[in-house]
């Protein structure tokens, strides 16, 4: 959208809310779509490019710092880069050791990817809500969503890969029978021939329910939690964008937001990490 047009509240607000979406156009080609609406039309197969950009672009980056403060580490004084990566070591670790019973080596290091990765994607909310969709826009480019976990589909894709690690160690610790068991055999249980296979389908029902239930909260609390905080940031951008004196006034209360808004990106990217562990923990443990 050109930085010129004239464009109403809704249409601000729907612009800055659309990705920039690649799929199967109306016509039957492949391209990107215009509008929120030809975007919609795109279906389940339709790519969202900014999310898969701003996602994998910091989470190389993040690969790219600590993988340089390893390569470097010294015994001897260490720089600033190795201080910082020391103390999320450990800030993690005490982390993992605090919620995780068991014994897996892949646990820490995943905590520490999952939390330094979900806080980077976090912090992009504080980048300004017109900044970048107008440098997109002036190089031709429509939509622009510069904060990937505001995308449903991101973190549903991080809760998902956390939900396949749960079934896998839950089958690989207590084997398939004992996963079954786990889900079939709690918390009802009874002697009772008659009674079982009653019994058998409500804990399968309120086993499989509690089971769905953490990758939905997982993606569902980042995403909400995200999603809220960059729709404030473009209310406040709308109502007090125009004039010098109501831009300043904006830009104050965008500030004190912002300065809030880090404690909500930190405790968010906490919170994924904690419940990944304990998921895990959960996992690893037998009932």
């Amino acid at each position: 959208m050109a930085s010129g047009d004239t464009i109403t509240s809704s249409e601000y607000i729907q612009h800055h809310l659309t990705n920039l979406t690649f799929g199967r156009l109306p016509d039957g080609s492949w391209g990107i779509a215009h509008s929120a609406a030809e975007a919609k039309e795109m279906g389940f197969w339709a790519l969202h490019l900014d999310s898969l950009f701003w996602s994998t672009g910091l989470a190389v980056l993040f690969s790219y710092f600590f993988y340089k403060a390893a390569k470097n580490a010294t015994a001897g004084v260490p720089g600033k880069l190795q201080n910082f990566v020391e103390m999320m070591v450990d800030f993690v670790d005490d982390s993992v050791k605090g919620s995780f019973s068991g014994r897996n080596p892949l646990v820490a290091p995943l905590a520490l990817t999952v939390f330094c990765w979900v806080f980077l994607m976090n912090l992009m909310d504080l980048v300004p809500v017109d900044l970048v969709p107008r440098l997109a826009g002036a190089i031709g480019i429509g939509h622009m969503k510069i904060v990937p976990t505001t995308d449903p589909n991101i973190t549903f894709a991080l809760a998902l890969g956390v939900f396949a690690l749960i079934i896998f160690y839950s089958i690989k610790i207590k084997g398939v029978g004992g996963f079954v068991h786990e889900l079939t055999g709690m918390p009802f249980q009874t002697d009772n021939v008659a009674l079982k296979p009653i019994f058998f389908v409500i804990n399968l029902f309120l086993e499989g329910v509690n089971l769905i239930a953490k990758p939905i909260s997982l993606s569902l609390r980042l995403f909400g939690n995200l999603y809220a905080g960059e729709m404030i940031f473009i209310l406040i951008a709308l109502m007090y964008g125009s004039g010098i004196v109501m831009g300043l006034f904006g830009g104050a209360l965008q500030f004190v937001w912002a300065v809030f808004h880090v404690l909500v990106i930190t405790l968010q990217a906490f919170i994924f990490m904690t419940l990944t562990i304990v998921y895990l923990d959960m996992a690893h443990n037998e009932h």
